[in-house]
């Protein structure tokens, strides 16, 4: 759940602190949960690798616990990205992404940029790209499409905009018709935003019924309108990220009712971690799902196989 970005692509930031992100035996220790599933590894749809100005303006953010995080928030995985990038690998992760996101006009484009010169040194990183309300929207999502993006990133809680934006009528006409799956930030957690909750969502889907929206974090708080939605859009899943783990649980708990319907729903479900800001390991947001007891089966589509036919990543 990431918040602030820097005011300009300009802005200087001290380099951020590197100590090891993490060791020998946390990796065995993840590798050790995929294995036992006979899965290839992992894939994580739902990971951030940013500017480092904006990482470090983010990672800043986080450690003033700023209005939309509003809780201590340590970030685990604070580190140089080769190291970022080495961690990832370690864990056995096949195919992650570069979750960007502005806050405001004239910067989805350079993130955009950015992110595929990223993707072009990284080829486990699903090409990634954003988008704003704002005239040139429809032009530089059209380039991007054209260019190859597996993935964009929406995110309604820090961009601050509604989602049935008329700026926006062109970008989810060309996601529609492209198919690129859009990773959306679009609960109220942890705090609301002016658009965030189900209902703009449901508006937007009544207008492009065939949107493909991955909704991050599961929705939280609203879990179950969301499901529901996910349920009724065939084109609509769900991520994990954050959800389940005793971080989230504390305030925003899973609704027991719904436990029961995740079995259901193992086809609509995508393993996410949000990867580096999170304040715990990386094997406790795999616990997370794990300890749901759901069946194997139902953990190796949550933490590969949705993924892979979702974004066409072999399954061998």
């Amino acid at each position: 759940m990431n918040t602030a970005v820097p005011d300009s692509p300009q802005d200087e930031s001290p380099p951020p602190v590197s100590p090891p992100p993490f060791s020998t035996d946390e990796a065995e220790r993840v590798r050790a949960i995929w294995t036992e599933l006979r899965l290839p590894g992992l894939i994580d749809v739902h990971t951030h690798f940013m500017p480092r100005p904006v990482m470090d303006k983010v990672w800043a953010y986080f450690d003033s616990a700023g209005p939309l995080v509003g809780r201590e928030w340590p970030i685990t995985y604070r580190a140089d990205e080769d190291v970022r990038v080495e961690a990832l690998r370690a864990f056995g992760v096949r195919a992650y992404s570069s979750l960007i996101y502005p806050h405001k006009p004239d910067m989805a484009e350079w993130l955009n940029g950015w992110a595929q010169e990223f993707a072009t040194n990284h080829p486990d990183c699903l090409h990634t790209a954003t988008f704003y309300p704002e005239e040139s929207a429809a032009s530089y999502v059209s380039r991007a499409i054209q260019a190859g993006t597996q993935v964009f990133k929406s995110h309604i809680q820090v961009g601050d905009y509604s989602p049935m934006d008329s700026l926006l009528d062109g970008v989810w006409s060309q996601i529609a018709d492209s198919q690129v799956p859009v990773i959306i930030h679009c609960g109220s957690g942890p705090a609301p935003g002016t658009h965030t909750g189900p209902e703009p969502i449901r508006a937007l889907l009544q207008r492009f019924p065939s949107l493909p929206l991955i909704i991050a974090h599961m929705g939280m708080p609203e879990y179950e309108a969301f499901f529901d939605i996910a349920l009724e859009y065939p084109s609509v899943h769900l991520d994990t990220t954050m959800a389940f783990t005793d971080f989230v649980e504390e305030n925003a708990p899973f609704p027991d009712g719904l436990r029961s319907r995740l079995a259901d729903a193992g086809d609509k479900i995508l393993f996410g971690s949000d990867f580096p800001n999170i304040p715990y390991c990386y094997t406790h947001a795999l616990e997370g799902v794990t300890r749901l007891d759901l069946g194997d089966e139902w953990l190796r589509n949550v933490l590969y196989c949705n993924a892979a036919r979702v974004f066409g990543v072999s399954e061998s």
